[in-house]
């Protein structure tokens, strides 16, 4: 009988996201939640040189593992920064492009790759359900070269129009629509990561396109979250699956007691085709 996985398909993305995560690259990155913690999954398992900004102001922190439980976001998480300022400072280093990469979660993202992180529903005065809000996000999705967005694959957060434009993305998609706004040449979002599927953006048209899937998923399952059809690429790529490693160290290390991993849906997998088992 073949080895299974049970995981959450927020530790789904969050495994994703650190396959991505490349060394000797410098990462801002919002100050708590799965997006810190694929940092940090991919600091403890494949590149200790990655350098990383979190958005209050810790420069190049480097925490000693296991986390203690609920530490992100704490003072103790910045352990043996290179600096700490604010969050000005910071923000003001990614607008003379010094920061490589961004890394985020959103509520709602549309076809360009502009995501919510407000409200949803109703309008600003009068939201169904008011979030936390950008925080940094506006000005990491607005100034880094690249951006990485973490969300889940369910039809309520691809939107074909956002209820709040909290960040942006590529705007309306229009050439050059960026630059008009006074964003930095040449920035936008690079990635979009989900529990079953990676997404890109066409270069010429700036829409969301399908990069890749899962293996416990399939291309119709995808297209059947979303509210909008995205492009597909020519050829998708196979993502690769979690390892039992990384959701131990995830549990152990990052997220012990799983506060904010375990609040997702539970699925398993089998260990070595990813396929879902059961």
């Amino acid at each position: 009988m073949s080895e299974t996985l049970t995981l959450t398909d927020v530790e789904a993305t969050i495994c994703t996201i650190s396959h991505l995560i490349e060394e000797d690259k410098l990462y801002f990155v919002q100050m708590a939640g799965p997006p810190l913690m694929a940092l940090l999954l991919a600091k403890r398992t494949r590149v200790p040189g990655v350098g990383y900004v979190v958005e209050e102001g810790a420069v190049a922190p480097n925490p000693s593992f296991p986390l203690p439980r609920m530490m992100l976001g704490a003072s103790r998480s910045h352990y043996r920064a290179v600096q700490w300022t604010g969050m000005n400072i910071v923000d003001a280093h990614a607008a003379l492009g010094y920061m490589d990469y961004g890394l985020l979660a959103a509520l709602q993202v549309d076809k360009y790759g502009n995501f919510n992180s407000t409200f949803i529903g109703g309008t600003y005065e009068n939201p169904e359900r008011r979030f936390g809000g950008p925080g940094g996000a506006n000005e990491i999705a607005s100034q880094c070269w690249r951006t990485l967005i973490m969300t889940k694959q369910q039809k309520r957060k691809f939107v074909e129009r956002v209820d709040f434009r909290t960040s942006p993305g590529y705007l309306d998609g229009s050439p050059g629509a960026r630059e008009r706004a006074g964003l930095p040449l040449d920035t936008g979002p690079y990635l979009i990561i989900t529990d079953q599927a990676l997404f890109d953006f066409d270069e010429k048209t700036r829409q969301m396109r399908l990069k890749g899937v899962l293996p416990w998923t399939t291309v119709e399952d995808v297209l059947s979250k979303m509210d909008f059809e995205p492009l597909i690429a020519d050829k998708l790529e196979e993502v690769a699956p979690p390892t039992q490693q990384e959701l131990d160290i995830i549990r152990a290390e990052i997220d012990p007691g799983g506060f904010s991993t375990s609040k997702g849906e539970w699925f398993t997998i089998d260990a070595a085709t990813g396929k879902k088992a059961g």
